[in-house]
């Protein structure tokens, strides 16, 4: 009986355990590079089977809160390899999660002061993150314009340079692209935010078109063996919607079964909020069914709320990766705490955004 300890195979990645670190935006990035304090954090974390790094904006476009670092710059990419080398001797592997916000920003954060983009000019319900004097506040998001259709292939082409960055030169061993959580590919995705008449929307395959265009155009530059995807079919986060999120999500997973990606990773419910919401009823067995019906052989990667009962419980019915969110936050050893059932430090949510190493690379490890 597989256990959440054993080694695993995700793609062309070998992964020593199926424990996951999962993305988490820390607001530590000034000008969108990632600083020195980011590599010890990271290397701290590295007996997971699996780090995946806060969401990494594509382009300046692409960002949506302060200080969240970028893969579009060299010295971005510098950052990062420094990263990814601490990682590495750590013995370690590490991904970086792909990230175009979409409308989930405001004027100050984009090019010149301009709109947010989005599939439609619908001001989306969230808030986000703008650091000012060093002090992290939540303000409401801007009005975005729609992108018009001729600026989508330079979106995509985007992603793809970004992929290529972060493998050939900042050394990650892969990438996420980031299509959950009511950024910019979940925008397109859900009819909540996408009601376009040209050839991105309305139908199902037409609001899938662009996510599929990325994945394809990420997968052709660093094979699909490095690339996973992140998706969240029925969460509210950043006032995301779809009326019928099931024939959506399982026609999206058919379509990436045959795309050979390393894995597909599955936030469960609200992100990080209650797993089962009632008045969005979803079939996450079934949409596993589905993958591996139309021939996916990525691995499995569930999310949202896991303890070490729920995860060991989830590894033996079949997931074959569980990330953890918070947890990692407080527990750089979380793997060696899980395996031996120690206590858990408790995260400072008053560090959790912005700031130095205090609640960041302080939190101490077992002895």
């Amino acid at each position: 009986m597989p256990t959440l300890f054993d080694p695993t195979q995700a793609g062309d990645l070998e992964l020593a355990n199926r424990i996951v670190m999962a993305p988490l935006t820390r607001n530590r990035s000034p000008n969108a590079i990632p600083p020195d304090i980011a590599a010890t954090y990271y290397a701290q974390r590295a007996s997971a089977g699996l780090l995946i790094t806060e969401a990494t904006a594509i382009s300046h476009q692409g960002q949506g809160y302060s200080d969240v670092p970028g893969l579009y710059g060299t010295e971005q990419l510098d950052g990062w390899k420094r990263v990814t080398e601490a990682v590495h001797q750590a013995g370690g592997k590490i991904v970086v999660q792909l990230w175009h916000v979409g409308r989930v920003s405001h004027n100050e954060l984009q090019p010149d002061g301009g709109k947010p983009v989005a599939p439609s000019a619908i001001t989306a319900k969230t808030k986000t993150v703008l650091i000012k004097d060093g002090v992290p506040g939540f303000v409401d998001t801007s009005e975005p314009r729609a992108l018009q259709s001729q600026e989508l292939p330079g979106i995509v082409h985007t992603y793809q340079a970004a992929a290529r960055n972060a493998v050939e030169t900042a050394g990650f061993d892969g990438v996420e692209i980031h299509g959950a959580n009511g950024y910019l590919l979940d925008q397109f995705l859900k009819s909540g935010s996408n009601q376009r008449t040209d050839d991105y929307g309305g139908s199902i395959e037409n609001r899938t078109r662009l996510m599929l265009e990325v994945v394809r155009a990420v997968t052709s530059a660093i094979g699909g063996g490095r690339t996973g995807i992140r998706l969240s079919p029925v969460t509210p986060a950043n006032d995301a919607f779809d009326p019928d999120p099931q024939p959506l999500f399982d026609h999206v997973v058919r379509q990436l079964a045959t795309l050979n990606l390393a894995y597909i990773h599955i936030i469960e419910g609200a992100t990080g909020g209650p797993r089962e919401l009632p008045e969005r009823p979803f079939d996450y067995a079934a949409l596993k069914a589905a993958y591996r019906t139309a021939g996916g052989k990525g691995a499995w990667m569930v999310n949202n709320g896991y303890d070490q009962a729920l995860a060991g419980q989830a590894v033996k019915e079949g997931a074959d990766l569980v990330a953890f969110g918070k947890p990692y936050i407080a527990n750089p050893d979380l793997v060696r705490r899980l395996r031996e059932g120690a206590p858990l430090n408790t995260p400072d949510k008053a560090t959790f955004y912005g700031g130095g190493a205090k609640g960041y690379t302080d939190y101490p490890a077992l002895a």
